[in-house]
């Protein structure tokens, strides 16, 4: 598994609490110069930004300050040093067809990120493998690109795509997104109390086994709650939720209640906070309900 033992979450809690007590009669101007401080010193990291295969061409590509939220030029006047880019697939329908339309949609965006990469910009961002790859490039000047995976629908019923993947350079991969599929249920079944495994599947805990053996992360930040759970006492690794926010904040499927919390915390994960209004304001996400302008990430 990866180890980032240099960007412990708990580390740089503590550090932003400590500096917050020391300085807690001294203006805003110096709090926002110790917090950058400890930003500068840290190797920071964006765990999901989501790509467009249409962005990484020769004539259109993150070495230009693109509207995406992330690129090239952004992640340096940002201080960012690891952008994780997603190969996300939307779910379909289970079948020959859909598996072949998903794995074709999931190997664009891997090539379009080795592309990048390896022919675009070598001598401003590679790709990470590794902990100790991630260090080596920070310290080379360059940024790190790592790759996540949302929604394993792509894997298909071929359960050796997953180390397929792997050797791609995933990372980290969530077994379900917005929609129930061969390894798992989703949080959407929450709308309407249809679930199709009760949780994880067969083939699901599988993959568990199969990503724990690999070395690659488990995401929680899409599958339903009895999933979540069922993972979280399965995997024999420290599990991320890459993108998720807690549901004492905003009473939204995609977030994570205590149980689920208390649950990451006894499995040694960690949870990276989403910017995303409806997932973090309860009065946001019951505006969007009522207005019908759906919003998901």
């Amino acid at each position: 598994m990866l180890n980032f033992s240099k960007l412990s979450p708990v580390t740089v809690i503590l550090a932003l609490l400590a500096a917050c007590g020391d300085t807690s009669t001294s203006n805003e101007a110096n709090l926002e110069e110790v917090a950058r401080g400890i930003h500068e010193r840290v190797i920071t990291l964006d765990t999901h930004a989501d790509i467009n295969t249409e962005n990484f061409t020769p004539e259109n590509n993150y070495t230009q300050n693109l509207d995406t939220q992330v690129n090239l030029p952004k992640m340096e006047a940002g201080g960012l040093d690891v952008a994780w880019f997603i190969v996300y697939t939307g779910q379909g329908e289970l079948g020959p067809e859909g598996y072949r339309a998903a794995y074709a949609n999931a190997m664009d965006k891997f090539s379009a990120i080795h592309r990048l990469a390896e022919e675009i910009a070598p001598d401003q961002i590679e790709i990470a493998y590794t902990s100790e790859d991630v260090r080596r490039i920070v310290a080379a000047g360059k940024k790190v690109a790592m790759i996540g995976i949302e929604n394993a629908y792509p894997v298909g019923p071929d359960l050796s795509n997953i180390e397929k993947f792997y050797d791609l350079g995933g990372r980290y991969m969530s077994l379900a997104h917005n929609g129930h599929n061969q390894f798992s249920d989703s949080n959407t079944g929450e709308s309407d109390g249809i679930y199709w495994h009760g949780g994880l599947s067969e083939m699901g805990r599988f993959a568990i086994r199969e990503m724990n053996r690999l070395g690659i992360m488990i995401d929680i930040s899409h599958p339903s709650r009895d999933s979540i759970l069922q993972t979280l006492a399965l995997s024999q690794a420290p599990v991320i939720a890459s993108h998720s926010a807690a549901r004492a904040l905003a009473d939204h499927s995609r977030n994570l209640d205590d149980d689920m919390l208390l649950a990451l915390k006894e499995n040694g994960g960690v949870v990276q906070t989403v910017a995303f209004g409806s997932y973090v304001n309860e009065a946001r996400r019951v505006y969007l309900a009522g207005d019908g302008d759906r919003e998901d990430a």
